[in-house]
């Protein structure tokens, strides 16, 4: 069926907008201005006013966490209700009320943020969520994903007491020799592989559940961290879910999975058993390896190069040993895998930079698109050896919203004055890509571009380094043909052009015409994937 689109304003990567493209067998045939396009119909196409609305390629979540996000939406919504302690263990109280933990199940949540806490200055701990119930466990996730707080139920089913040592990579939390509940990083595996594990079905649930929500976004693709969604799921059940709900239809977002894994024999298991980066179909594909360098600024994990200005107690702490982590990147690119590589403190930075260079000089590659995930805090020489290493970075610009309260008290002025220049690596000529981390964000792309343009929260705290703001154009690149190079995909996927993917966005609002602290407000009123609505 071919299909008319008309009366637009068509971002196809140019300053100057088109009004119309025609799309037939799902890709891009055609596009232009209103009278070229419709003398290009025949009796059978299909004809669409777009009613002067703008018109996008279809946004690219470029770092996620998809299935973990369709299980946080099926769980305690915490982010909701983090203003206060006290309102937080009360929701926890009513949400318990009204979905009582089935026998051996837990009850979960995850968006707290003590930073917003108007009653207390701490994290939550075992006590106040035994205040909810001690009768069954209990399992609350910080927004960021590398802390959480247990009850003293999920403690006694894991085994933790004063004498369990913290594993390598993280953190128990003690108060006088005592469990307090808190576990960070690594530490965390200790309950969640307590947990009993979703099937396949309840996995695919919870894709749809996302997929719903993403649509609701403008989000046609995203490249996916979901390996590490459920410890005791093998790669196996998650790859199989997402091909089975392809194959039935039941997939409305493209996924480029970033294979995450912590130990060298699961990625030669992964690789053995056919899985590359590249393999798969245009809907569900293998992507790079990612590795977890380092945990959060906000919860004070993140790797420093030197103690954190708030607290110089501690300076965070790396999840991988350095001989590890050069053993996984080394053996991944050896093998022809692309590497995306969190990294959120220079500390850790470092140490990835230095892996990485060390797997390309023994196994000199171009165009390997290896990656850094987050690039936070970071000095200038480290900006300058991304570029000399050829690397892209994978951007989240929603995270200014909060981060802008606590880069410099975290980090120190001088750190901070080098750190989140996304807009200094594009001007080198790195490739930076744009996302959300959701569930750590909610995946909002224009509150995305809206913190990438203005580098200001919504609060209006900021700017915070002005010059590093993104120009509208590169903001909606960097959600579209940016993260289209991030997954090799550029050439099909990211433009408006014939040939390409006929993946779109409509929005009630121009972006080039519009308050650039109003541009959170422009609403997603259409998102197709392959010339098919999905909203």
């Amino acid at each position: 069926m071919k299909q008319l689109f008309y009366n637009g304003q068509v971002y196809t990567g140019e300053e100057k907008l088109q009004t119309a493209f025609l799309v037939e067998d799902g890709l891009f045939r055609a596009v232009g201005k209103d009278e070229e396009i419709l003398a290009l119909a025949d009796a059978d196409t299909v004809r669409r006013d777009l009613q002067g609305r703008f018109v996008c390629p279809g946004f690219n979540d470029s770092h996620m966490h998809l299935v973990n996000y369709g299980q946080t939406l099926k769980a305690a919504r915490l982010a909701e209700h983090t203003d206060s302690l006290s309102g937080l263990l009360q929701y926890l109280r009513d949400y318990a009320a009204e979905n009582p933990p089935r026998e051996g199940r837990w009850l979960r949540g995850r968006g707290w943020n003590q930073d917003y806490f108007s009653d207390v200055s701490r994290m939550p701990d075992r006590r106040d969520l035994d205040t909810v119930s001690t009768e069954y466990p209990i399992m609350v996730t910080r927004a960021c994903g590398h802390c959480c707080a247990v009850n003293s139920r999920a403690l006694e089913l894991a085994g933790i007491g004063p004498d369990t040592p913290s594993p390598a990579g993280g953190l128990i939390g003690m108060e006088n020799g005592v469990p307090d509940g808190r576990l960070y990083d690594n530490a965390i595996e200790l309950v969640s592989a307590c947990i009993p594990e979703p099937d396949r079905e309840e996995i695919k649930d919870m894709i749809r559940a996302a997929c719903r929500a993403l649509n609701s976004y403008g989000i046609t693709s995203v490249q996916s961290d979901d390996y590490s969604a459920f410890s005791t799921v093998p790669f196996e059940t998650v790859n199989a879910a997402y091909r089975e709900l392809e194959e039935s239809g039941g997939l409305s977002v493209r996924v480029y999975e970033q294979a995450n894994f912590t130990e060298l024999s699961e990625l030669v298991r992964f690789i053995e058993a056919g899985n590359v980066t590249g393999t798969g179909s245009r809907m569900f594909q293998i992507g790079p390896l990612k590795l977890l360098g380092d945990g959060s600024l906000g919860s004070r994990t993140a790797w420093l190069s030197r103690p954190y200005a708030d607290d110089p107690g501690t300076s965070g702490f790396p999840l991988f040993s350095r001989e590890k982590m050069e053993e996984m990147i080394c053996f991944a690119h050896a093998n022809g895998m692309q590497i995306a590589v969190h990294a959120i403190g220079d500390a850790c930075l470092d140490q990835v930079l230095n892996a990485l260079e060390k797997a390309l000089t023994e196994h000199p590659r171009t165009d390997h698109r290896h990656g850094i995930v987050h690039c936070q805090i970071s000095r200038p020489e480290q900006l300058r050896r991304i570029r000399d290493l050829g690397l892209h970075v994978y951007a989240q610009s929603v995270f200014l919203d909060y981060d802008n309260h606590i880069a410099e008290a975290r980090a120190g002025k001088e750190l901070a004055a080098s750190s989140y220049s996304w807009k200094t690596l594009i001007k080198s000529g790195v490739s930076v890509s744009n996302g959300s981390d959701a569930p750590v964000e909610a995946p909002d792309v224009m509150k995305g571009i809206e913190c990438a343009v203005t580098r200001t929260s919504l609060d209006g705290t900021g700017p915070y380094l002005p010059q590093e703001a993104f120009t509208v154009r590169e903001a909606l690149d960097s959600f579209t043909i940016r993260s289209a190079e991030a997954s090799f995909e550029e050439d099909f996927k990211g433009r408006i052009a014939p040939g390409f993917a006929a993946d779109f966005t409509v929005l009630d609002g121009n972006p080039f015409e519009t308050e650039p602290k109003a541009l959170h407000k422009i609403k997603v009123s259409g998102c197709i994937l392959a010339g098919r609505s999905n909203r």
